[in-house]
């Protein structure tokens, strides 16, 4: 792609760890849809029309963030604007297309840094970093790397700072091209340059979760729920999420009420039931106006463990219909005069019982 040509999206980050981390609660599907927008884009991926997760990256999470819509128009008039003069804002300044997940975390780590933590120390060039994530995506991504001495380093000073772990400049200019990803040790160091393919967007699963008919919200520590999933037997078939109303003010009443929060696990071997107790230590926030329970499959639940690795807080409602929301707050880094937050969410419907 030449330098010169008009990109729709140029967003580049002095350590990108923490946007790998993002995309790394995610990896469990290797065809993901992205969608651009000013204030960001996300990341969607979808499993057995069942559960769908995106990522939400705000364009806060970057050093530079700089969309142009209008970069692809001119060659490939948009559908929506010939169609219908109707449309909102939104629609018309969003830019989607598919990506295959699992080869752009390989790009991600093709210096083995992808997966490391915030803070952690590097890996050496000359090690296994045996630390991918990729799920080894079918669709074809082209690689290019400098040495020391590569005329592309004259400018990697603008993009990235000495120091600062690895740095990546992503860039995307339209429809039939591809996204491109120019990932950098450090400024000095040596570069790769990845082109992944790009593929038009396809109908995806739809789950709106209505807030207004929520029957169960509560708010938990991560790592509360995160140590009560993996110690679950992977035979595990079917979780059941309980919810009982809040016990009324007084010792006698609470340590007589069920528990707020209850997990069920059903499998090969028997059943397993976990309570949390009616301690805001525990449980920061619940709300329950009458007894619920809904039943999901264990396998879909258990794509969240990599989100809840990552995750500081997790906000879990369930509606009327059993429809299934978890929230994870993601920890942001530390960035003086700005701010970075991102989530994941997680949306997965209820078994047939």
């Amino acid at each position: 792609m030449s330098e010169d040509q008009p990109r729709v999206l140029t967003a580049s980050v002095h350590d990108f760890r923490y946007f790998a981390a993002l995309l790394r609660g995610l990896n469990f599907v290797n065809r993901a849809s992205v969608s651009i927008t000013a204030d960001g884009f996300t990341v969607t991926v979808e499993e057995a029309r069942c559960l769908t997760a995106t990522a939400f990256v705000f364009s806060h999470v970057f050093d530079e963030y700089t969309y142009n819509p209008g970069a692809a128009r001119p060659s490939q008039p948009s559908q929506v604007l010939a169609d219908d003069d109707n449309v909102n804002d939104e629609e018309l300044t969003a830019t989607a297309f598919e990506i295959p997940l699992g080869t752009l975390m390989d790009c991600l780590n093709v210096f083995g840094t992808a997966g490391l933590a915030l803070g952690a120390k590097k890996k050496s060039l000359h090690g296994d970093g045996d630390d991918s994530d990729g799920g080894g995506g079918s669709a074809s991504a082209r690689t290019r790397t400098n040495g020391k001495d590569g005329a592309g380093n004259a400018t990697l000073d603008e993009w990235f700072a000495p120091g600062k772990g690895t740095g990546m400049r992503m860039s995307y200019a339209g429809p039939g091209h591809p996204l491109t990803l120019l990932v950098a040790e450090e400024s000095g160091g040596p570069t790769a340059t990845c082109e992944i393919t790009t593929w038009d967007p396809e109908p995806r699963l739809e789950l709106a979760f209505d807030s207004d008919a929520a029957v169960l919200k509560i708010i938990l520590k991560s790592s509360w729920l995160r140590d009560a999933l993996s110690e679950l037997d992977p035979s595990t078939e079917k979780l059941t999420i309980i919810g009982n109303p809040p016990p009324p003010p007084g010792r006698a009443a609470r340590s007589s009420a069920p528990p707020c929060f209850r997990l069920r696990a059903v499998g090969q071997f028997g059943s397993t039931e976990m309570d949390y107790p009616n301690d805001r230590e525990v449980l920061e926030t619940c709300e329950c106006a009458h007894p619920v329970s809904f039943t999901y499959r264990f396998s879909h639940i258990s794509r969240a463990l990599r989100a809840l690795q990552s995750s500081l807080k997790t906000s879990l409602r369930v509606d009327d219909e059993g429809l299934l929301s978890l929230q994870f707050m993601m920890p942001a880094p530390r960035r003086p005069g700005r701010r970075s937050e991102a989530f994941i969410e997680f949306w997965c419907l209820p078994l047939d019982e």
